[in-house]
């Protein structure tokens, strides 16, 4: 064997133990929980802790095979990246499901790409590589379906009617809504539109967005992954636009008060704080905070 040959040979196997290796990841959070993070296969959320609720929920469901016969052919044209949280109530119940639907399906396994993303407060909902940038996920489980190699559309947190029905509305119609499309048509203007231009229309965009907007959790969670991947400028305007959309929601300014400490501007942090209380007065992180904004302040 010559010597180039066995250098190849040797970077290879290298290569191969280095992405084996990556593959199920397993960290700790909380009080010594475990969690997968980064990219995994079904092996992975077949295995202990996380098999507990992936086997139930996965077996428990009855998938509608007369649904899938109609998609069946053309969902193999598609690839699917998938995103959840092993810590996450709805990716527990709902990705069992999926993947019950899929294999149902004949869907070919390595045409779909499963990452488990992190819960910790520095890297909310972020993937160990990046594997969420750009893609705007802001709710887990996010399964978005590709159509020779560009998005065609995505299910959100869970299915609008099932995943039986949801699936064959993407592949065989151009009809479906998915969820939060509020949040996915801000994410769209923060994208393409400089801040100043945005919040020069911030009045127009509130009542637009209102029509749309279920509740003040859809913003406050995409504003939080903003936040916590340091985009804290379009983190608070998007926190300031759930104070108008939710005037009367104490959660809307303790969320922006937040976003304004982290960016070190403590008067409009204590500022919303203060509307915290003016809601709630006994409200012990807004108490909290003031006593802590206030020393720094002094």
């Amino acid at each position: 064997m010559t010597r180039t040959v066995i250098i190849t040979v040797i970077l290879s196997l290298c290569l191969s133990f280095g992405f084996s290796q990556s593959l199920n990841k397993r960290v700790k959070y909380g009080d010594n929980k475990d969690m997968l993070l980064g990219e995994i296969d079904k092996n992975g959320l077949q295995s202990a802790p996380f098999n507990t609720w992936f086997n139930k929920n996965h077996d428990d469901y009855i998938v509608n095979k007369n649904l899938v016969k109609t998609f069946k052919k053309d969902l193999k044209n598609y690839t699917i990246k998938a995103f959840l949280g092993t810590w996450c109530g709805d990716s527990k119940k709902e990705v069992p499901r999926f993947y019950k639907v899929l294999e149902a399906a004949n869907f070919p396994m390595n045409q779909l790409e499963t990452f488990a993303l992190d819960k910790s407060d520095d890297a909310y909902k972020q993937g160990p590589n990046g594997e969420e940038k750009g893609l705007n996920i802001h709710r887990v489980p996010t399964f978005i379906f590709y159509k020779n190699g560009k998005e065609v559309n995505r299910i959100v947190e869970h299915a609008k009617e099932t995943f039986e029905h949801d699936i064959l509305s993407i592949v065989n119609t151009d009809h479906y809504r998915q969820n939060y499309i509020a949040v996915d048509y801000l994410h769209s203007l923060l994208e393409d539109k400089s801040l100043d231009s945005l919040k020069a229309i911030k009045t127009d965009l509130t009542k637009k967005l209102g029509r749309f907007v279920k509740s003040s959790g859809e913003l406050n969670t995409f504003g939080y992954v903003l936040l916590r991947s340091k985009q804290i400028e379009k983190a608070l305007y998007v926190f300031d636009l759930n104070t108008k959309l939710y005037a009367y929601k104490l959660g809307v300014y303790d969320s922006l008060a937040e976003a304004f400490f982290v960016a070190e501007n403590y008067n409009e942090a204590l500022k919303n704080y203060y509307k915290v209380l003016s809601i709630m007065p006994n409200d012990k992180n807004a108490l909290e905070m003031v006593d802590k904004i206030t020393k720094l302040n002094s």
